[in-house]
Protein backbone atom coordinates (compact mmCIF):
# COMPACT_ATOMS: atom_id res chain seq x y z
CA UNK A 1 0.00 0.00 0.00
CA UNK A 2 1.45 3.35 -1.32
CA UNK A 3 2.11 5.93 1.65
CA UNK A 4 3.21 8.86 -0.29
CA UNK A 5 1.91 9.99 -3.62
CA UNK A 6 3.11 12.81 -5.59
CA UNK A 7 0.26 15.23 -7.82
CA UNK A 8 -0.83 18.50 -9.76
CA UNK A 9 -4.00 19.87 -9.52
CA UNK A 10 -6.16 23.14 -10.62
CA UNK A 11 -8.74 24.11 -8.29
CA UNK A 12 -11.90 26.21 -10.04
CA UNK A 13 -15.21 27.09 -8.48
CA UNK A 14 -17.83 25.46 -11.04
CA UNK A 15 -17.77 21.92 -11.99
CA UNK A 16 -18.49 23.05 -15.61
CA UNK A 17 -15.29 24.88 -15.71
CA UNK A 18 -13.35 21.75 -14.19
CA UNK A 19 -14.84 19.72 -17.16
CA UNK A 20 -13.72 21.73 -19.82
CA UNK A 21 -10.08 21.58 -18.48
CA UNK A 22 -10.20 17.96 -18.34
CA UNK A 23 -11.41 18.48 -22.80
CA UNK A 24 -8.17 20.24 -23.19
CA UNK A 25 -6.26 18.38 -21.57
CA UNK A 26 -7.49 15.61 -23.70
CA UNK A 27 -6.95 17.32 -26.33
CA UNK A 28 -3.20 17.91 -25.85
CA UNK A 29 -2.71 21.29 -23.54
CA UNK A 30 -0.29 21.31 -21.10
CA UNK A 31 -1.27 20.80 -17.51
CA UNK A 32 1.18 23.40 -16.08
CA UNK A 33 0.08 26.09 -18.52
CA UNK A 34 -3.87 25.33 -17.14
CA UNK A 35 -3.04 25.48 -13.84
CA UNK A 36 -1.30 28.95 -13.77
CA UNK A 37 -4.03 30.54 -16.05
CA UNK A 38 -7.13 28.42 -13.79
CA UNK A 39 -6.19 27.66 -10.58
CA UNK A 40 -7.64 29.38 -8.07
CA UNK A 41 -4.55 27.38 -5.42
CA UNK A 42 -1.22 29.50 -4.63
CA UNK A 43 0.33 25.86 -6.65
CA UNK A 44 -0.82 27.02 -9.87
CA UNK A 45 1.99 29.53 -10.03
CA UNK A 46 3.68 26.21 -9.60
CA UNK A 47 1.69 24.52 -12.60
CA UNK A 48 -0.36 22.89 -10.19
CA UNK A 49 2.48 20.89 -8.37
CA UNK A 50 1.60 19.47 -5.14
CA UNK A 51 4.82 17.32 -4.57
CA UNK A 52 4.71 14.76 -2.49
CA UNK A 53 2.32 13.80 0.25
CA UNK A 54 1.49 11.32 2.57
CA UNK A 55 -1.61 9.58 2.67
CA UNK A 56 -4.18 11.52 5.13
CA UNK A 57 -2.21 15.18 4.22
CA UNK A 58 -5.28 16.22 1.85
CA UNK A 59 -8.74 16.24 2.40
CA UNK A 60 -10.64 12.68 1.79
CA UNK A 61 -12.31 13.03 -1.77
CA UNK A 62 -8.57 13.89 -2.83
CA UNK A 63 -6.32 11.80 -0.76
CA UNK A 64 -8.80 8.77 -2.53
CA UNK A 65 -8.29 9.66 -6.14
CA UNK A 66 -4.44 10.41 -5.39
CA UNK A 67 -3.93 6.87 -3.74
CA UNK A 68 -6.47 4.54 -5.39
CA UNK A 69 -7.00 6.74 -9.05
CA UNK A 70 -5.29 5.95 -12.63
CA UNK A 71 -1.86 7.12 -12.88
CA UNK A 72 -1.23 10.36 -15.61
CA UNK A 73 -4.41 10.18 -15.72
CA UNK A 74 -7.29 14.27 -15.10
CA UNK A 75 -9.53 13.42 -12.57
CA UNK A 76 -12.59 15.84 -11.61
CA UNK A 77 -12.74 15.92 -7.76
CA UNK A 78 -15.50 17.86 -5.81
CA UNK A 79 -14.26 18.62 -2.01
CA UNK A 80 -14.78 21.86 -0.04
CA UNK A 81 -12.57 23.58 -1.50
CA UNK A 82 -14.06 23.83 -4.82
CA UNK A 83 -13.86 21.43 -8.12
CA UNK A 84 -9.56 19.63 -8.83
CA UNK A 85 -8.95 18.35 -11.84
CA UNK A 86 -5.90 15.83 -10.61
CA UNK A 87 -3.45 14.65 -12.06
CA UNK A 88 -1.86 11.35 -9.77
CA UNK A 89 1.84 11.48 -11.00
CA UNK A 90 3.41 8.86 -8.69
CA UNK A 91 2.99 6.39 -5.82
CA UNK A 92 5.49 4.92 -3.23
Amino acid sequence: MARTASALHILVKHKEQAEDIIAKLKKGAKFDVLAKKHSTCPSGKKGGSLGEFEKGDMVPPFDKVCFSGELFTPHLVKTKFGWHVVKVLYRT
